[in-house]
């Protein structure tokens, strides 16, 4: 089979696979920050039993829910393999409740973008929680005497602290992404190795799946360029 077939097939399943990054990354990013800001949570709906001398009951004034209950989804979610998620979410339904989600190939699709967005959204959580809180307190304080609101604090001096501290740990679990769809054949998503089986594997050609390194060397690459670009442009903010 000539190399130029190969490389037409090939990118049926590659469209496949950046389409899912792409969304990916449009909703994991956002959906984490509101993840993060979920466990960073310091309200206390049981803060007025303090006044008791019981342990017991301190610990519970001082409980956080809200805090601890997008700690525990966290938890779970990074520690168990993705693969493992994406089987949950595509066949749960149908088992226990027997209801078919995601039926057809846009099914399947949709239930892979729902695990990684999640997986990947718990992630990047991390990171936002971790580059948030080690700015240092001492800003905040001058913010608040300087009169302004939290709001102002975060955008104005907050904010591009935070993305300086997180670009490279971003952009790694980015880079990790762009692999990790690959995980997506596991239920059939037409992603470039499911592809790559169907078309070439079943038929005994090894050679193409070497050559969707090729794929993934460029794609990465780019992006590897494309944050030492945000990298630079953001060295003037010194923390």
């Amino acid at each position: 089979m000539s190399l130029l077939k190969v490389t037409q097939t090939l990118f049926e399943g590659f469209g496949v696979t950046c389409q899912l990054f792409i969304l990916t990354l449009a909703f994991s990013l956002p959906l984490g920050l509101l993840i993060a800001f979920g466990s960073m949570s310091k309200w206390k709906p049981f803060k007025r039993l303090n006044k008791y001398e019981s342990k017991l009951i301190r610990i519970i004034a001082n409980l956080r829910p809200i805090s601890l209950i997008f700690r525990v989804i966290v938890w779970v979610i990074r520690g168990t393999p993705l693969m493992l998620q994406l089987c949950a979410i595509f066949y749960v339904p149908g088992i226990v409740f027997d209801v078919q989600l995601f039926g057809g190939a846009n099914g399947r699709f949709t239930a892979a973008l729902v695990a990684f967005v999640i997986n990947y959204a718990c992630y990047f959580s991390e990171i936002y929680r971790g580059g948030i809180e080690g700015i240092p307190r001492g800003q905040y304080e001058a913010a608040q005497v300087l009169g302004m609101t939290a709001g102002e604090t975060f955008f104005t001096v907050i904010l591009m602290q935070v993305v300086k501290r997180i670009l490279a740990p971003i952009s790694n679990e980015v880079i990790t992404l762009v692999k990790d769809t690959s995980l997506a054949r596991v239920i059939a998503v037409a992603e470039i190795f499911y592809i790559n089986d169907m078309s070439f594997l079943n038929r005994g050609l090894i050679w193409p799946m070497f050559y969707i390194a090729v794929f993934f060397l460029v794609f990465v690459g780019v992006l590897t360029l494309f944050f030492g670009w945000c990298e630079k442009k953001l060295d003037y903010y010194k923390v």
